[in-house]
């Protein structure tokens, strides 16, 4: 399949991801070439960040998104075309965007992108690790105090990635091969890539979840359903949403600690092989 890729911006993520996609050829382009370029030659137009006006282009599929913005607006209204789909990401955020009447008659789609699968692998099995994490990004400062004290109190030893205050993504994933098992204080996702790294590479996680995106620190957002969580099932671990929920909720995951199977799960739908499938959907 050869896809023509407007190359504005995807995020990097998204951008290796299509890297491992081996049946899919990309050629990249900026708009302005749009009109000059032999669509016949393509199977579809991928334009992540930057809206064009479909109807100058009939008889070829657009792909957009998931780069316009955080919620819909006026971008969205040159693309509105039955050969058009705009990818949300993810379920939750897709039940967000169908709210909205600027996406009526724009087909929205929860398609993820691949988790590198073959970097991000287990290494030596649960029973031979002994390492573990918290993973914080950008929730209230006291419920990681409150992680910490417990920690500290159990004499627990940990290392705390920290989104806002950067880590080194290969100290990451060293650290995630030797881990029995992590926390995770995170923000809302629409995918979170980060948390389906540490999933791959086989280490179950215990999530403190958010139910809202206003639970964001340093944003404004309102009362708005969300999840930490957009990719998982009971193989990953377990999650919980209040404080008083902790203490009876890690019993249960360290009772269950070496039962779970979160790489199968990642396998079975975020592997570069199944998300390829989907995005190939999307031209067909």
């Amino acid at each position: 399949m050869n896809i023509l890729l407007i190359d504005n911006w995807l995020h990097p993520k998204n951008l290796h991801a299509l890297s491992l996609y081996k049946n899919i050829q990309f050629h990249k382009i900026n708009a302005s070439q749009l009109h000059t370029t032999d669509l016949s030659l393509y199977n579809g137009i991928y334009s992540p960040a930057e809206p064009f006006d479909v109807s100058k282009y009939p008889g070829i599929k657009c792909v957009f998104g998931p780069h316009f913005s955080v919620f819909p607006n006026e971008k969205l209204h040159g693309i509105r075309s039955d050969r058009t789909s705009y990818i949300v990401l993810s379920d939750w955020n897709k039940k967000i965007w169908e709210k909205f009447d600027i996406c009526n008659g724009i087909k929205l789609v929860d398609t993820p992108f691949a988790v590198d699968t073959e970097r991000f692998c287990e290494i030596k099995p649960i029973q031979e690790r002994n390492l573990v994490f918290i993973y914080y990004k950008r929730r209230n400062p006291a419920e990681l105090q409150y992680l910490e004290t417990i920690f500290t109190a159990k004499k627990i030893n940990y290392k705390l990635f920290d989104y806002t205050a950067k880590y080194n993504e290969s100290d990451y994933l060293t650290y995630l091969q030797q881990s029995k098992f992590g926390i995770w204080l995170g923000c809302h996702e629409s995918q979170g890539f980060a948390l389906e790294e540490a999933l791959s590479c086989n280490v179950p996680l215990f999530v403190w979840n958010v139910s809202s995106m206003n639970q964001e620190i340093g944003q404004n957002y309102s009362n708005i359903p969300a999840t930490s969580i957009s990719y998982w099932d009971e193989r990953c671990g377990e999650y919980f949403f209040k404080q008083e929920e902790f203490v009876a909720k890690i019993n249960d995951f360290f009772s269950k600690l070496y039962t779970y199977k979160p790489r199968e799960y990642v396998m079975e739908n975020l592997s570069p092989e199944i998300c390829e499938k989907k995005f190939i959907k999307l031209f067909e």
